[in-house]
């Protein structure tokens, strides 16, 4: 089946979709990529971003309705909407904490000098395992708080994203309390 635009129905696009037909999904992708992306963009999200967020929606949406379990009461379009909502809400409440994180803490993990990586690896080593594996995971391979709590066996990604602000408030401590001031300021 050939999909051309305006000639395939929602209803049957979706009991595609359901069935796992990829090429269906890549028609919905194609057809509400300006939408979506657009709903990011316009709010303080960039072109990149935007196509993570969406991304990320389709792949919700494809793993709900391959699953079985999903019963559509609106448009697809407006369902994949509010997904791509609920992950741009909380991917700016994410920066906002982050950067709220950076401007409370005295020391970020800005690695940009070999001394400042000797201190903070010395101080990564003073914590406890979990929590090394915790931080070198997410500032050194920049994993996903969600890869991260499957990795390491947490409950979700709210237990993982509170031990990495408690391991990260533990290293600012010990930083703190080991090194002046001085030896992160060139």
């Amino acid at each position: 089946m050939v999909y051309r635009s305006g000639a395939v129905n929602e209803k049957e696009i979706f009991e595609r979709i359901c069935k796992g037909d990829e090429k269906a999904l890549e028609y919905l992708y194609q057809k509400y990529y300006r939408m979506m992306t657009k709903l990011v963009v316009t709010n303080s999200g960039t072109e990149e971003e935007a196509r993570d967020i969406y991304q990320e929606a389709l792949i919700v949406f494809w793993q709900k309705a391959t699953s079985g379990n999903l019963v559509l009461t609106s448009k697809m379009s407006t369902y994949i909407y509010s997904i791509c909502q609920n992950l741009w809400r909380k991917e700016l409440d994410r920066k906002k904490r982050l950067s709220n994180e950076e401007k409370d803490a005295a020391v970020s993990l800005d690695t940009e000098s070999e001394e400042r990586e000797r201190i903070l690896a010395r101080c990564i080593e003073q914590l406890g395992e979990t929590c090394k594996k915790v931080l070198m995971y997410y500032y050194f391979e920049e994993m996903s708080m969600q890869d991260i709590a499957e990795k390491l066996g947490f409950a979700n990604t709210d237990t993982a994203k509170t031990k990495k602000y408690k391991c990260k408030k533990k290293l600012d401590e010990l930083v703190k309390a080991q090194y002046s001031e001085q030896d992160f300021l060139d």
